[in-house]
């Protein structure tokens, strides 16, 4: 009871207040949104796709000409290979495609000519276009074989491969693009990663406000009432977690209803994995609260916990691109392990299959909520400072 009292007058502090509601719902939820409107709405016409085609037959504008027919892809010429891998990295193109010259003399002469597939990571965007291309490739290979068995010495094998690729243009099948869920859509890792930022900015206020309750002396008037130090970290943790709960069913209405945003996750399977990671960040926001012992700290959690966790979880850049070490520091983040349960269940994961995840977010929570409930005292050097 003593830990629902005090959670009960935590929340009315939090929104009893006109800005309360603005700092801690209105403010984060409006940024999320807006996050989510601007690197979400990602489809799949607007993957751009830069290619180079060095080949001057048939073949290689054939294939560019599969890629354009699909529909799914932005197409853009580049000048080099080099300067195709140099869009890559600059991130101003998502899949980079190379066909060498001499691509189609070399399947008339029956040798196999590779097309090159550049990607920065594994996406679906980038195992269609490869797909695209084998499957391409091989049917001109075909053609080609046909070709060299079936002429004369009087035919020329290169018109007559550019004839047979119009004919096939005039009698194409239609096709439809079937969504198998195996990867999540493009810019989930994102929009999932400043959610969880957002998120956090919950430990900020959480801090702010015991440590008014240090200098204002109620914290020490609740521990010298007959209540258990586990009850008082309880009860700030409960109070956040309304909340924080808030934050989550807001933000989750806005992106869905509103945005008509299509996580590809089922609503409360999503609710459940932002939940489990706000009790991290509650627990979080009680450890840190417990050892800062000077107010004027509690401005740098952004700089020293906030930022610094959601670059090592992979929030802002994909895991695989960080060093071997970074990657097993990220093991102990709690925003790899959401965006992990985020990303499997947008594949059509079920509970089981992020049960892990799951779990690891919870022992997270437990063992933090137990450090807090042990380093939150009211006596510190300073305490009074600013009373």
């Amino acid at each position: 009871m003593h830990s629902l009292t005090i959670a009960w007058h935590m929340v009315r502090r939090t929104l009893g207040r006109k800005r309360g509601w603005i700092v801690y719902l209105l403010v984060p939820c409006v940024v999320v949104t807006l996050t989510v409107f601007l690197m979400g709405q990602t489809t799949a016409a607007s993957i751009l796709v830069s290619y180079v085609n060095e080949d001057e037959g048939p073949a290689g504008q054939y294939l560019i000409s599969e890629l354009e027919r699909s529909g799914q892809y932005v197409l853009k010429q580049s000048v080099t290979e080099s300067t195709l891998k140099e869009e890559l990295i600059e991130n101003k193109s998502t899949v980079g495609v190379y066909i060498p010259e001499g691509f189609s003399d070399a399947l008339l002469e029956g040798q196999w000519s590779t097309v090159k597939v550049y990607e920065i990571s594994t996406s679906e965007a980038s195992v269609m276009i490869r797909m695209t291309a084998d499957s391409a490739a091989t049917r001109l290979s075909g053609t080609a074989a046909l070709i060299r068995e079936t002429s004369g010495p009087s035919v020329n094998p290169m018109m007559a491969l550019e004839e047979v690729i119009g004919q096939s243009a005039q009698n194409r099948v239609d096709t439809q693009v079937t969504d198998l869920n195996l990867y999540a859509r493009p810019g989930l890792s994102n929009v999932t990663g400043f959610t969880l930022m957002f998120m956090m900015t919950l430990i900020s206020s959480v801090v702010s406000m015991i440590m008014d309750d240090r200098r204002q002396r109620t914290l020490s008037r609740m521990y010298t009432a007959p209540v258990r130090a586990y009850q008082i970290a309880l009860g700030n943790f409960l109070g956040s977690l309304v909340v924080g709960s808030l934050q989550v069913v807001i933000v989750l209405v806005l992106s869905r209803y509103v945005l008509r945003y299509d996580y590809g996750i089922p609503l409360l399977l999503h609710f459940l994995i932002l939940m489990a990671f706000m009790l991290v960040s509650l627990g979080v926001a009680s450890t840190v609260a417990g050892l800062i012992r000077n107010g004027q700290n509690a401005a740098m959690i952004n700089s020293m916990i906030v930022t610094p966790t959601c670059m090592l979880g992979g929030c802002f850049w994909p895991l695989a691109i960080m060093p071997d070490f970074m990657q097993k520091i990220a093991n102990f983040i709690p925003q790899k392990w959401a965006i992990e349960a985020v990303e499997t269940a947008a594949t059509g994961g079920t509970l089981s299959d992020i049960g892990l995840p799951l779990v690891v977010l919870g022992l997270m929570a437990v063992i933090l909520l137990a450090v807090g409930s042990v380093v939150l005292r009211p006596s510190e050097s300073g305490a009074g400072h600013g009373a």
